[in-house]
């Protein structure tokens, strides 16, 4: 009994390459869906308008829960140092180890909170 060791091999290359194109035209069928048309676009959570909500989620891991400081610098009388126009500066553009845009949108009035705390 001479048996072709390839006929195995051969059967499950066809199986495979039957598998492949079956996943293959169920993709093209489920495209939209797999693509998420059809879906509401997801919209990003703004920040609020409170600055003292924004200190919560953005600021206090670097510059501690009383303003102290920590890793960035304490905040508090930052107003008798610096002006409004230069903590909306440092707000956008990040300044030293702090990256810009924390509050993108929200920089003039986490300016005037900032430049008030004491």
């Amino acid at each position: 009994m001479n048996r072709n060791p390839l006929i195995p091999f051969a059967l499950i290359a066809i199986l495979g390459i039957g598998a492949m194109f079956l996943v293959s035209f169920k993709g093209l069928g489920d495209m939209k869906e797999l693509a998420g048309e059809g879906e509401e676009p997801q919209t990003e959570e703004t920040a609020s308008a409170d600055p003292e909500e924004i200190y919560q989620q953005s600021c206090i891991s670097c510059h501690g829960d009383q303003y102290q400081g920590g890793v960035g610098p304490a905040l508090t009388g930052v107003g008798d140092k610096l002006s409004e126009d230069e903590i909306v500066e440092i707000l956008t553009n990040g300044k030293g180890a702090m990256p810009g845009g924390l509050v993108a949108g929200k920089e003039a009035d986490m300016a005037a909170w900032l430049s008030e705390l004491e």
